[in-house]
């Protein structure tokens, strides 16, 4: 992920059917901040719970699921859940303009602010 300037990867099953993703996030709490070997098994840090949208969905949808689920990248799979394509918040404001990417990221935001 370093060595590719990535910080997020899906995670698929030897069907290729996704299974999770991996984030920069992720490795950062589950692995750095625990003292975890990074020499585990992937599925001991990845995130299971799978944000995807579908290709024939439009980009408020996409939009909308990251503003729910506070991510800023989703996955895009096929009926048979293999990956299409990735999208992300950044993929949003290039397409769409910056005000509406920046109305998703102050909604996405929300669960970093703490009372």
């Amino acid at each position: 992920m370093r060595d590719e300037g990535v910080g997020f990867l899906p995670v698929v099953d030897r069907g290729h059917r996704v299974i999770g993703t991996l984030t920069d996030r992720d490795i950062a709490i589950r692995v750095v901040a625990s003292h975890e070997s990074g020499a585990q098994p992937l599925e001991n840090f990845m995130t299971r719970e799978v944000v995807a949208c579908r290709p024939g969905d439009d980009i408020d949808y996409a939009q909308e699921l990251m503003s729910e689920q506070k991510v800023a990248r989703i996955i895009c799979i096929d009926d048979a859940v293999q990956l299409q394509s990735m999208i992300s918040l950044s993929d949003i404001a290039e397409l769409e303009g910056g005000r509406r990417a920046s109305a998703t990221l102050r909604e996405i935001t929300d669960r970093e602010v703490r009372p």
